[in-house]
């Protein structure tokens, strides 16, 4: 497997030589790209997993449902529904169709079982839920609300701790003292629990106000170790030659001494993308998490506890699929931290 493209883009010897201990580690490429397998799957959900074909030509006329909405009429339907029933279409006499992979919706129901949560089957490969929906949909779906949530959280939060961490490692003296005594205290609360008590305040928060809630609480640990690199850096000769150059405070800080305190922010992203997944994992389980009919895989491991003696399979597909996944991106954080650290470096 060859890397050389990236390469090309590589300047600096010190990051050729990170890439090449990082793509030497066997288990970390495999790890990559199977994660970038899943992320694929994820934005591409509709064309695996969907009740509408992909493509399909019905009646001499081409059609695309997976982009397009069409009503009824626009088929030439006589029906008093607002949407097309495509399972219904008969595509025998005049036309074919392109189906997912999968062909069920993560809300639509499977009416034709005969009691839920139904077993696999061959029109269900992983059985339903209590709803007689899709396991295997909702695992797809489950994963694009996932890793979203864990994608933002992560963007909110170290933008925040990395510029709080910044500027009290840069300015050093009474402010550092200040803040870092506040961030301890913020560090007590018990966010889980505060968390908890929001969600249940708002009745319920959407998946915006989630991240929102999510983020207040994640930046803390990130700041931490950027304000360490700062307060490190910021006696260097190359800063001490920035001041001398009439450069501005922020301007020094963000264009040169925090391209060289990248290695946290690089090493803890995987195990801070895998802390938020199984974070929404435990609020979805306990009631507090996305909003209901949204896919969650802690919202399968609860219907799990209730039909666990009678639905094995509502247990060991989603814990899988969150194992899995945890491992992956651990696998991942692992490899960069080894690439990033000097003790190592051969």
């Amino acid at each position: 497997m060859r890397f050389s493209v990236v390469e090309r883009f590589l300047k600096n010897t010190e990051t050729i030589k990170r890439w090449k201990k990082l793509k030497s580690s066997r288990k970390t490429v495999i790890a990559g790209w199977i994660f970038l397998f899943f992320l694929f799957l994820s934005v591409t959900a509709e064309f695996w997993s969907n009740n509408k074909p992909i493509v399909m030509s019905y009646q001499g006329s081409w059609y695309f449902p997976v982009f397009v909405h069409y009503h009824p009429s626009d088929l030439n339907l006589k029906t008093d529904l607002n949407v097309v029933e495509y399972k219904s279409l008969d595509f025998s006499k005049s036309g074919w169709a392109l189906w997912p992979l999968v062909k069920w919706d993560p809300f639509e129901s499977n009416t034709q079982v005969e009691h839920y949560p139904s077993p696999p089957s061959g029109n269900n490969w992983l059985g339903t839920d209590d709803r007689g929906r899709d396991i295997l949909s909702r695992l797809i779906y489950g994963f694009r609300y996932s890793i979203g949530f864990a994608l933002m959280v992560w963007f909110l939060s170290y933008i925040l701790g990395t510029f709080l961490g910044a500027v009290m490692g840069f300015a050093g003296g009474w402010l550092d003292l200040i803040s870092q005594r506040c961030v301890e205290i913020m560090e007590t609360i018990p966010f889980l629990l505060l968390l908890i008590t929001l969600v249940d305040l708002v009745g319920g928060a959407p998946f915006w106000l989630l991240v929102v809630f999510m983020s207040c609480f994640r930046w803390i640990n990130i700041s931490y170790y950027i304000r360490a690199e700062f307060l490190k850096l910021r006696k260097r000769e190359f800063v001490d030659v920035c001041r001398v150059q009439g450069m501005k405070p922020l301007r020094i800080m963000f264009k040169h001494i925090l391209p060289n305190s990248l290695t946290p922010i690089l090493t803890f992203s995987p195990f801070s993308l895998a802390a938020s997944i199984s974070l929404l994992a435990i609020l979805d389980y306990l009631g507090f998490g996305l909003m209901p009919p949204t896919p969650s895989w802690g919202e399968l491991l609860l219907q799990a506890e209730k039909h666990f003696t009678v639905a094995w399979w509502l247990a060991l597909f989603p814990s899988l699929a969150l194992f899995g996944t945890l491992v992956i991106l651990t696998f991942i954080g692992d490899g960069v931290r080894n690439a990033f650290d000097p003790r190592k470096a051969s």
